[in-house]
């Protein structure tokens, strides 16, 4: 049988509540998707708690709601994609954030598709691999390195 879950993981040398925001404000997805998938998100999605639901459009113009089913605040984060108004077909995204000092935090993302009943979206979802998965940790260190660096030179001037 294939294997439903996909995994990477990465140290960024940023602290983890400054990663955190980057994947919790649905609006800066697009700049860091290592799949390309994604378009754009309204600003205000902010999540803040379980039960909550973000709205996405990909790069085909399809809209998708976004149900997030874990969360903890500045270390965890997971939702399950859906066309607007269905349920989710049972495939999920996870983010997790393990603090290693004050500015440096092991980031993991999961795909699982373990779940997944929607057969036709069963070949897009075996195409996800943990290498789509570390395109974006790469992209999102890319992104949370630079604040971390433009932080400390605009400390370092006052």
């Amino acid at each position: 049988m294939t294997e439903r879950v996909a995994s990477a993981s990465r140290e960024i040398a940023a602290a983890a509540h400054e990663i955190f925001e980057l994947i919790a404000d649905p609006s800066q997805q697009p700049r860091w998707d290592g799949n390309d998938n994604l378009s754009e998100a309204a600003a205000g999605q902010r999540i803040r708690s379980r039960g909550d639901m973000f709205v996405m459009t990909n790069t085909s113009g399809k809209v998708r709601e976004n149900h997030v089913v874990e969360f903890v605040e500045g270390r965890r984060v997971a939702w399950t994609p859906a066309e607007p108004g269905k349920t989710p077909p049972g495939h999920l995204w996870r983010w997790e954030l393990e603090p290693l000092d004050d500015g440096r935090t092991l980031v993991t993302h999961t795909y699982d598709w373990t779940n997944l009943t929607d057969e036709r979206r069963i070949p897009k979802a075996q195409s996800t691999t943990s290498e789509n998965l570390r395109a974006s940790i790469d992209r999102l260190a890319t992104l949370a390195e630079s604040q971390t660096s433009e932080d400390q030179t605009s400390e370092d001037q006052t």
